[in-house]
Protein backbone atom coordinates (compact mmCIF):
# COMPACT_ATOMS: atom_id res chain seq x y z
CA UNK A 1 0.00 0.00 0.00
CA UNK A 2 1.27 3.29 -1.17
CA UNK A 3 1.92 5.90 1.76
CA UNK A 4 -0.37 9.01 1.19
CA UNK A 5 1.51 12.14 2.27
CA UNK A 6 0.04 15.40 3.67
CA UNK A 7 1.80 18.16 1.82
CA UNK A 8 0.39 21.96 1.86
CA UNK A 9 -1.63 21.76 5.07
CA UNK A 10 -0.71 25.53 5.93
CA UNK A 11 -1.77 28.16 3.60
CA UNK A 12 -1.53 32.41 3.31
CA UNK A 13 -4.06 32.27 6.56
CA UNK A 14 -1.04 30.68 8.80
CA UNK A 15 1.55 33.78 9.20
CA UNK A 16 1.16 36.93 10.19
CA UNK A 17 3.83 39.85 9.19
CA UNK A 18 3.79 41.93 12.17
CA UNK A 19 6.46 44.58 11.01
CA UNK A 20 8.35 45.31 7.22
CA UNK A 21 11.06 47.55 7.20
CA UNK A 22 13.37 48.87 4.22
CA UNK A 23 16.91 48.36 5.15
CA UNK A 24 18.60 49.21 2.00
CA UNK A 25 17.16 51.12 -1.71
CA UNK A 26 20.03 51.08 -4.27
CA UNK A 27 19.92 49.21 -7.47
CA UNK A 28 17.93 46.64 -5.32
CA UNK A 29 15.99 46.73 -2.38
CA UNK A 30 16.51 44.61 1.31
CA UNK A 31 13.61 44.39 3.09
CA UNK A 32 13.63 43.29 7.08
CA UNK A 33 9.99 41.18 7.43
CA UNK A 34 8.74 40.63 11.20
CA UNK A 35 6.66 37.68 11.35
CA UNK A 36 5.07 34.68 13.02
CA UNK A 37 3.95 30.95 11.03
CA UNK A 38 2.25 27.93 12.69
CA UNK A 39 4.37 25.47 13.36
CA UNK A 40 3.91 21.78 12.30
CA UNK A 41 4.42 20.40 15.98
CA UNK A 42 1.33 22.64 16.93
CA UNK A 43 1.29 26.09 17.70
CA UNK A 44 3.16 29.07 16.38
CA UNK A 45 6.72 30.03 16.13
CA UNK A 46 8.56 32.56 18.04
CA UNK A 47 9.09 36.09 16.12
CA UNK A 48 11.29 35.76 13.37
CA UNK A 49 13.25 38.30 11.47
CA UNK A 50 14.47 37.66 8.16
CA UNK A 51 15.98 40.20 5.24
CA UNK A 52 14.78 39.40 1.92
CA UNK A 53 15.91 40.12 -1.54
CA UNK A 54 13.63 42.22 -3.23
CA UNK A 55 14.90 42.44 -6.83
CA UNK A 56 11.59 41.95 -8.88
CA UNK A 57 10.30 39.19 -10.75
CA UNK A 58 11.68 38.77 -13.79
CA UNK A 59 10.53 36.44 -17.77
CA UNK A 60 13.83 33.58 -19.05
CA UNK A 61 13.13 33.32 -22.28
CA UNK A 62 14.45 30.06 -24.34
CA UNK A 63 14.40 30.65 -28.03
CA UNK A 64 14.77 27.57 -29.93
CA UNK A 65 14.42 26.04 -33.64
CA UNK A 66 12.54 22.92 -34.09
CA UNK A 67 13.37 21.90 -37.50
CA UNK A 68 17.50 22.94 -36.84
CA UNK A 69 17.83 21.78 -33.20
CA UNK A 70 19.51 24.82 -32.40
CA UNK A 71 19.26 26.98 -29.61
CA UNK A 72 20.08 30.91 -28.84
CA UNK A 73 21.90 31.14 -25.53
CA UNK A 74 23.63 34.82 -24.53
CA UNK A 75 27.37 35.11 -22.53
CA UNK A 76 27.96 37.90 -20.14
CA UNK A 77 29.64 39.45 -17.32
CA UNK A 78 27.63 38.16 -13.96
CA UNK A 79 28.58 40.27 -10.35
CA UNK A 80 27.57 37.49 -8.44
CA UNK A 81 29.64 34.95 -9.81
CA UNK A 82 32.57 36.46 -8.99
CA UNK A 83 33.24 35.04 -5.74
CA UNK A 84 32.42 31.09 -6.67
CA UNK A 85 33.65 30.87 -10.08
CA UNK A 86 36.48 31.70 -11.64
CA UNK A 87 35.14 32.78 -14.65
CA UNK A 88 31.71 35.41 -14.16
CA UNK A 89 30.94 34.99 -17.95
CA UNK A 90 27.93 32.98 -17.41
CA UNK A 91 26.03 31.13 -20.75
CA UNK A 92 22.95 31.97 -20.06
CA UNK A 93 18.96 32.10 -21.94
CA UNK A 94 17.74 35.77 -22.95
CA UNK A 95 15.82 37.07 -19.69
CA UNK A 96 15.09 40.33 -18.20
CA UNK A 97 13.07 42.05 -15.33
CA UNK A 98 9.78 43.87 -15.64
CA UNK A 99 9.37 47.31 -16.63
CA UNK A 100 5.78 49.42 -15.27
CA UNK A 101 3.18 47.26 -16.91
CA UNK A 102 4.84 44.54 -18.83
CA UNK A 103 3.20 41.22 -19.35
CA UNK A 104 5.17 37.91 -19.29
CA UNK A 105 5.39 38.24 -22.81
CA UNK A 106 6.18 41.86 -23.50
CA UNK A 107 9.45 41.33 -21.58
CA UNK A 108 9.98 38.78 -23.47
CA UNK A 109 9.53 40.41 -26.56
CA UNK A 110 11.65 43.25 -25.59
CA UNK A 111 14.43 41.32 -23.97
CA UNK A 112 15.09 39.17 -27.26
CA UNK A 113 15.25 42.34 -29.39
CA UNK A 114 17.89 44.09 -26.63
CA UNK A 115 19.87 41.17 -25.82
CA UNK A 116 19.86 38.62 -28.90
CA UNK A 117 18.46 40.92 -32.00
CA UNK A 118 16.13 39.09 -32.85
CA UNK A 119 12.13 39.29 -33.71
CA UNK A 120 9.86 37.31 -31.93
CA UNK A 121 5.81 37.99 -31.73
CA UNK A 122 3.51 36.72 -29.09
CA UNK A 123 2.29 34.29 -31.44
CA UNK A 124 6.19 32.40 -31.11
CA UNK A 125 5.63 32.35 -27.22
CA UNK A 126 4.81 29.53 -25.32
CA UNK A 127 5.01 29.36 -21.21
CA UNK A 128 7.25 26.39 -19.76
CA UNK A 129 7.07 27.32 -16.30
CA UNK A 130 7.29 29.23 -13.29
CA UNK A 131 9.39 28.79 -10.36
CA UNK A 132 11.11 30.84 -7.16
CA UNK A 133 15.24 30.86 -7.41
CA UNK A 134 15.77 31.24 -4.07
CA UNK A 135 12.86 31.53 -1.46
CA UNK A 136 15.17 31.75 1.28
CA UNK A 137 16.34 34.92 0.57
CA UNK A 138 14.69 36.55 -2.14
CA UNK A 139 11.18 37.30 -3.15
CA UNK A 140 11.69 36.61 -7.46
CA UNK A 141 9.58 34.49 -9.11
CA UNK A 142 10.72 33.50 -12.78
CA UNK A 143 8.38 32.92 -15.62
CA UNK A 144 9.80 30.95 -18.37
CA UNK A 145 8.94 30.67 -21.54
CA UNK A 146 9.73 29.10 -25.42
CA UNK A 147 9.65 30.86 -28.55
CA UNK A 148 9.86 28.91 -31.63
CA UNK A 149 11.57 30.60 -34.54
CA UNK A 150 13.48 29.76 -38.14
CA UNK A 151 16.95 30.69 -36.80
CA UNK A 152 18.66 29.30 -40.48
CA UNK A 153 19.63 32.86 -41.58
CA UNK A 154 20.80 33.98 -37.81
CA UNK A 155 24.29 34.79 -37.86
CA UNK A 156 26.59 33.41 -34.64
CA UNK A 157 28.38 35.45 -31.95
CA UNK A 158 26.70 38.91 -32.36
CA UNK A 159 27.39 41.35 -29.25
CA UNK A 160 23.91 43.28 -28.14
CA UNK A 161 23.05 44.80 -25.29
CA UNK A 162 21.76 47.99 -24.05
CA UNK A 163 24.74 50.48 -23.01
CA UNK A 164 22.64 52.48 -20.59
CA UNK A 165 22.27 49.15 -18.64
CA UNK A 166 26.15 48.26 -19.13
CA UNK A 167 25.05 45.16 -20.84
CA UNK A 168 27.90 43.51 -23.19
CA UNK A 169 26.40 40.30 -24.30
CA UNK A 170 27.84 37.76 -26.94
CA UNK A 171 24.70 35.13 -28.57
CA UNK A 172 25.64 31.88 -29.11
CA UNK A 173 23.49 29.61 -31.51
CA UNK A 174 24.21 25.78 -30.46
CA UNK A 175 23.10 23.01 -31.47
CA UNK A 176 20.47 21.54 -29.08
CA UNK A 177 23.14 18.59 -28.34
CA UNK A 178 25.96 20.93 -27.55
CA UNK A 179 24.67 23.32 -25.55
CA UNK A 180 23.31 19.78 -23.41
CA UNK A 181 27.01 18.53 -23.57
CA UNK A 182 28.16 21.89 -22.17
CA UNK A 183 25.57 21.93 -19.29
CA UNK A 184 26.71 17.93 -18.58
CA UNK A 185 30.40 19.61 -18.77
CA UNK A 186 29.20 21.98 -15.35
CA UNK A 187 30.06 24.53 -18.27
CA UNK A 188 26.33 25.46 -17.84
CA UNK A 189 25.60 26.33 -14.15
CA UNK A 190 22.61 29.16 -13.76
CA UNK A 191 19.90 27.96 -12.80
CA UNK A 192 17.22 29.47 -15.43
CA UNK A 193 19.40 27.95 -18.09
CA UNK A 194 19.33 24.23 -16.41
CA UNK A 195 15.80 24.00 -15.86
CA UNK A 196 15.65 25.91 -19.38
CA UNK A 197 18.12 22.95 -20.87
CA UNK A 198 17.04 20.15 -19.05
CA UNK A 199 12.88 20.73 -20.43
CA UNK A 200 14.45 20.98 -23.59
CA UNK A 201 15.85 17.36 -23.60
CA UNK A 202 12.78 16.36 -21.92
CA UNK A 203 10.74 17.76 -24.90
CA UNK A 204 13.16 17.05 -27.80
CA UNK A 205 16.25 14.81 -26.58
CA UNK A 206 16.97 12.07 -28.64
Amino acid sequence: MNKVYKINQFNSDDYIVEGRDVMYQGFFRIDQYQLKHKLFAGGESALIRREVFERGDAVVLIIFDKKQRQVLMIEQFRVGAIRSQDNPWLLEFVAGMFDQGEQPIDVAIREAKEEANIDISADDCHFVCEFLPSPGGTSEKIYMYVAYTDLSAYQDGQSHGLADEHEDIMVHKLPLTEALALQAQGKVNNASSIIGLQWLALQFGE
